[in-house]
């Protein structure tokens, strides 16, 4: 299910309105992103606060899109469920192999955030 979210400037802060712990997970995922140069970066917070972020992986014999990487990272640290995901991307969605992943590991509806490269959340969904 999404919601769309008003357009934001492009040089706008990151959402402000968040909970600290979603504007966390928005800043690791932006992180991640312009660390590694890849195409997206995304993080999660699993059910007992720890996080993980990632970022694409673009290799000629591996390719796993960031929020994969996070759920990846997440799924072999134990985690038992997921609270919330972030991913920046300058994709018009979130594939549902992402979505896929997500409610894998931790069922339906949990929030997605899609964020554009200043960390503005312009649409929820869930998983």
């Amino acid at each position: 299910m999404s919601e769309a979210v008003p357009d934001a400037e492009p040089d706008a802060e990151p959402d402000a309105g968040l909970p600290p712990e979603d504007r966390k997970i928005v800043t690791l995922a932006r992180s991640a992103r312009a660390r590694t140069r890849a195409a997206e970066g995304a993080a999660v917070r699993d059910l007992d606060g720890r996080t993980y972020a990632g970022a694409t992986v673009e290799l000629a014999s591996l390719q796993v899109s960031a929020v994969g990487v996070a759920v990846a990272m997440a799924v072999s640290s134990a985690a038992r469920g997921l609270e919330a995901v972030a991913v920046v991307t300058g994709a018009d969605s979130v594939p549902d192999a992402d979505l896929a992943a997500v409610r894998d590991l931790a069922g339906p509806g949990v929030p997605v955030l899609r964020c554009a490269a200043n960390g503005t959340v312009v649409a929820r969904v869930t998983s």
